[in-house]
């Protein structure tokens, strides 16, 4: 069950959505996407595998190849970083990630109910292939990804509330650096505690399946 100390309900008019440890995990395949970029280039030492990527998600995506790769200087990381971005989308478009349990049907039930919206740390084209793969991108009114404008979530979410004119959203994310950017742009924080992170403390409920929002929302 969701551990939330207070009713949630009718307490907001939207919900945005934080991608990756959220609504999929595309980990397993974006470790064969940068394993396959490694192969295009002959300074990368070790194998990059699913633990590693799942290290860095919900990271900016500059900001991932500074931490994974600190031995090389700024030219060679971002050589790499543009095999990368090509190779996963390759690999994504044609793969997809694991959809959570519950997704479709929680996200019909929550689309009757408030506007959905997504805010995601991810390369531009990136929540494109989760839309192609997943088919749902009917339910969401809009997103923002760190790749559109190279802005922290924090800003992506002020954007987003401004941009659509939202009154009182809340963020759903799996991530310590979710619950800040939620700080920052000034809005409450659900915690998907079977994502990427952990946060203890300071989220209004935390949620141990996807389909357990359509309980507390």
């Amino acid at each position: 069950m969701a551990d939330t100390s207070a009713s949630l309900k009718n307490k907001y008019d939207s919900i945005i959505f934080d991608l990756d440890g959220t609504l999929w995990d595309s980990t397993a395949n974006v470790a064969v996407a940068w394993q396959t970029a490694k192969q295009k280039v002959d300074f990368i030492k070790d194998d990059i595998t699913q633990a590693d990527v799942r290290s860095i998600t919900g990271m900016a995506y500059d900001a991932i190849f500074v931490k994974l790769l600190p031995y090389l200087d700024d030219e060679k990381r971002n050589e790499f970083k543009a095999h990368c971005s090509v190779t996963e989308l390759e690999i994504l478009n044609e793969l997809g990630g694991e959809l959570y349990p519950q997704l479709e049907e929680t996200l019909q039930y929550l689309k009757a109910r408030y506007r959905l919206f997504i805010v995601s740390n991810c390369q531009n084209g990136y929540a494109e292939t989760f839309f192609n793969h997943s088919k749902l991108r009917d339910y969401f009114e809009g997103f923002q990804c760190y790749g559109t404008k190279g802005q922290p979530k924090a800003e992506n979410i002020v954007d987003v509330v401004n941009d659509f004119g939202l009154k009182a959203t809340v963020y759903v994310g799996d991530t310590q650096g979710d619950y800040e950017a939620t700080v920052k742009a000034g809005v409450p924080f659900i915690f998907c505690n079977y994502g990427f992170g952990k946060v203890e403390r300071g989220q209004v409920a935390t949620i141990s399946s996807f389909g357990e929002l359509a309980e507390i929302l």
